[in-house]
């Protein structure tokens, strides 16, 4: 079963960019063309479980790794006046909140669909 690529190809994207890795390293590993890659994420294509399997293999995580991945949740590491790297911020905004618990929401509709993906998967 294919795995519709719109929300893992920007994933498995961001990752890659974030491990400094080139579409043409990935594509290399994976035995298809760059051009083909690409179309992987950028969602013109679909994702196979197995190239998403080999895919988290080559970026060292785990299909659930990705699939969960949110790059809201990465700290950009700033060097403050302290040196200890981290900027602090107590509480969040109204809007803050609302983005979180939209993001939430998001990850749980990816979860079920998800879930749905291996079940069927499973009863084959």
């Amino acid at each position: 079963m294919d795995i519709p690529s719109p929300f893992i190809g920007q994933k498995i994207k961001k990752i890659r960019e974030l491990k400094n890795l080139t579409q043409s390293h990935i594509a290399n590993e994976l035995g298809i063309t760059q051009s083909a890659y690409s179309k992987m994420e950028m969602g013109e294509s679909d994702i196979t479980f197995q190239k998403l399997t080999r895919i988290s293999e080559i970026l060292g995580m785990s299909p659930d790794e990705i699939a969960s991945f949110n790059e809201q949740m990465i700290f950009n590491v700033m060097h403050n006046q302290t040196g200890n790297g981290f900027v602090v911020q107590k509480g969040l905004s109204d809007n803050e909140k609302r983005l979180y618990e939209d993001q939430i929401q998001t990850l749980k509709e990816e979860v079920q669909y998800l879930k749905k993906v291996v079940d069927s998967l499973l009863i084959r």
